[in-house]
């Protein structure tokens, strides 16, 4: 009677354990979290920038993935926060020029990367701003394409 009891308690144990390791590896996880992508970045974006972002529910610090200075003395950057949403800000004379946000200066949130070096972000008014490393594309709401090359700084 020992013996069959120690028996039963052996194969009740085993069943558990292949049936546990049965359920791990053939169960996936019905609704795994996204993961956001997350691009190399650079030091922190201007306090100005981390400000906006805060007014736009980043989480957390703005650092930069990209920042060009165009011909027209425009200066972009793009900022990457900690969950990998993007943000554009810009100023017409540069970072030393006045700042006044939507007349010299512009903050987008939800910007796009095409993967391969391009940012995109859309304003309000439908207009886009497509950057990188060597050129940025304003294209307006009236199908005007405006485009800058960048310059080294």
């Amino acid at each position: 009677m020992v013996i069959a009891t120690a028996l039963l308690a052996i194969i009740g144990l085993i069943g558990g354990y292949l049936l546990s390791e049965r359920r791990g590896a053939t169960l996936p996880d019905p609704d795994p979290a996204p993961t956001a992508a997350l691009l190399p970045a650079g030091q922190a974006c201007l306090d100005r920038t981390q400000k906006m972002g805060a007014q736009f529910g980043a989480d957390g610090e703005l650092r930069q993935v990209l920042r060009v200075r165009t011909e027209s003395r425009a200066v972009v950057w793009v900022c990457q926060d900690a969950g990998g949403t993007l943000y554009y800000h810009a100023n017409k004379g540069g970072a030393e020029a006045p700042w006044v946000e939507n007349q010299t200066a512009l903050f987008l949130a939800h910007v796009q990367y095409d993967g391969v070096g391009a940012f995109t972000a859309t304003a309000t008014d439908g207009a886009t701003f497509t950057v990188s490393s060597t050129r940025l594309v304003i294209t307006h709401r009236d199908g005007t394409v405006e485009e800058q090359d960048v310059v080294q700084d």
